[in-house]
């Protein structure tokens, strides 16, 4: 009987001792796991603070060709050999822009213009594009999901990342195979959350892209997200692939996971949260004649030719020009007193002065100062998680000529327009809102503009809502009734000539006014039919006019 008891007892101990090691040896394979995590997670920024200032570096060298390319076009009438080899070269920038764009991507450092979209639409347009892709020899297959969730993300860089992961698929296939592309509703929960770095339980859309191809080993799974990181032979890849991919699904709130097996082929899966808000209208492209101008702008530049290139720019479109080489020197130019309507400065620059605190205290001197950002690389110094800071306007580099010109004219009429609507330009008494006509819809990217037009509306008796994005107000417009709706034409994501066409759809009885800073050429022939067109700076009188339609 006491034998019993004690061969009991021994064995509830070496049962407890047993699941004491169990937990243990979990417990150091969680560390383990927490630890090579951790170290991977610092590699990976380290070398994404190399690769955004390698980008930042080579978008300047970039915007010194781009920009002589494009002035020497306007130099004289070329001949149609000289005209292939400008073209040519033209060409290389692009393609060397987007190399830039990828390694940006990868160090989380693009700014990003996310849209809510429907996946399996993307998968299903795209499918053509796949095909011209993959070739003949590789079969495809698309299957979505019933019910898939929206999500919220940069339609453009999506699909960057869906023909990148296909073309990786296509060279893993060598002599042919088949792609299967899948989109379903998934929900990662919290013991998937705490195995995966930066991963966040919860709901998501996941587009999972298998090929039969020759598959991956564990020690290539384990780099395949490294820039420059490649098993393909010389002049066959550049390595950013898969480290743009990561990168970007990452930034956009997301995951990316790789499952491989040598001889099996290759299924990649992308995780991006879900989104409750409804399907952004597609952008429509509208053309407009480049504008040029008259005002001042002081170019704040470090890198001389970069400079150069800039101010010869913005005089062959008609501006006068001031430079300075570093924030301290701009500031001095601004303390001078000179007369000057637009601050264009470049985000990374050397010196005590940083470009944010050049622009407050250049405001700060100068209230009605229009300021417009560049970079090849922002640094986190007006762009945070992905997006713009609010009220900051930035072109990224490299840019064309036209595409400048437009951003010069769209900010400067911006900042015209606060300047009139804060200098209360109301020398009559202010009319009420007809009663036909009460609930406004007011939408502009830029804060101080969309705050100033809201207060001035609501003085003139009508009820206001406001957006900061087209996409925010098809929302509002899809959930309520609006009298009318004043839009900007430029809104950062879907264009305020689309959102017309959206409310219009909605409620063929609505008002609309379009605001633009390039003028109404090019905007009347888009803008839905009965559209008034607003040019900034517009007057209180201008404005309550085309909302009555007197």
């Amino acid at each position: 009987m006491l034998n019993d008891s004690l061969e009991q007892r021994v064995r509830e101990r070496t049962t407890e001792l047993e699941q004491t090691n169990r937990n243990l040896a979990d417990e150091v394979s969680q560390r383990q796991r927490i630890e090579a995590a951790f170290i991977q997670a610092q590699k990976m920024e380290a070398l994404g603070k190399l690769t955004g200032g390698v980008a930042h570096d080579f978008n300047n060298v970039l915007q010194i060709i781009n920009g002589n390319l494009q002035l020497l076009g306007l130099s004289a009438p070329l001949s149609e050999r000289q005209q292939r080899h400008l073209q040519a070269s033209i060409d290389g920038v692009t393609r060397g822009a987007k190399l830039a764009s990828q390694l940006l991507s990868f160090a989380r450092k693009q700014p990003l213009d996310p849209v809510v979209l429907n996946v399996g639409q993307m998968l299903r347009a795209m499918d053509n594009m796949f095909r011209r892709a993959l070739g003949e020899e590789i079969a495809t297959e698309t299957i979505v999901g019933g019910g898939l969730w929206n999500v919220h993300v940069d339609s453009n860089h999506l699909e960057n990342v869906l023909l990148n992961l296909a073309i990786n698929a296509r060279d893993a296939m060598g002599q042919g195979g088949k792609l299967t592309l899948e989109a379903a509703n998934v929900f990662l929960n919290d013991d998937y959350a705490r195995q995966h770095d930066e991963v966040k339980a919860g709901q998501y859309v996941v587009i999972t892209m298998t090929d039969t191809g020759c598959g991956m080993t564990e020690e290539v799974i384990k780099q395949a997200f490294e820039p420059f990181y490649t098993t393909k032979s010389d002049g066959h890849g550049t390595g950013l692939g898969l480290s743009m991919v990561h990168g970007f699904v990452k930034q956009s709130g997301g995951h990316v996971k790789i499952y491989s097996e040598v001889g099996e082929g290759t299924a990649i899966k992308v995780y991006l949260p879900r989104s409750f808000a409804a399907v952004s209208a597609p952008v429509v492209l509208f053309d407009l004649d480049v504008p040029s101008g008259t005002e001042t702008i002081l170019v704040a530049e470090d890198d001389p030719i970069v400079r150069a290139t800039v101010v010869e720019t913005l005089n062959s479109l008609g501006y006068k020009t001031l430079a300075a080489e570093d924030g301290a020197s701009a500031l001095t130019i601004l303390k001078s007193g000179a007369s000057i309507d637009l601050l264009f400065s470049d985000v990374v620059m050397p010196g005590n002065v940083r470009s944010p605190d050049l622009a407050r205290e250049a405001k700060r001197m100068l209230p009605n100062l229009a300021v417009l950002f560049t970079s090849g690389y922002t640094e986190n110094a007006i762009v945070h998680g992905g997006r713009l800071d609010p009220g900051v306007a930035l072109i990224s580099k490299p840019y064309q000529r036209e595409e400048l010109a437009r951003k010069l004219r769209h900010v400067l009429a911006n900042e015209a327009q606060r300047s009139m609507l804060h200098a209360g330009q109301i020398k009559q008494p202010l009319k009420r809102a007809p009663s036909k006509l009460r609930t406004i819809l007011l939408v502009d990217d830029d804060v101080n503009v969309r705050e100033a037009t809201a207060e001035l509306l609501t003085m003139f008796e009508f009820e206001v809502e406001t957006a900061a994005s087209g996409e925010a107000a098809i929302q509002l417009v899809d959930a309520g009734k609006y009298d009318a709706v004043i839009c900007d034409v430029e809104l950062g994501g879907i264009s305020g000539i689309e959102l017309a066409h959206h409310c219009r759809r909605a409620d063929p009885n609505v008002r609309i006014v379009i605001a633009s800073g390039h003028g109404s050429l090019g905007i009347e022939r888009e803008a839905p039919h009965g559209a008034s067109i607003l040019t900034k700076p517009y007057s209180v009188e201008q404005l309550r006019s085309a909302l009555i339609g007197v």
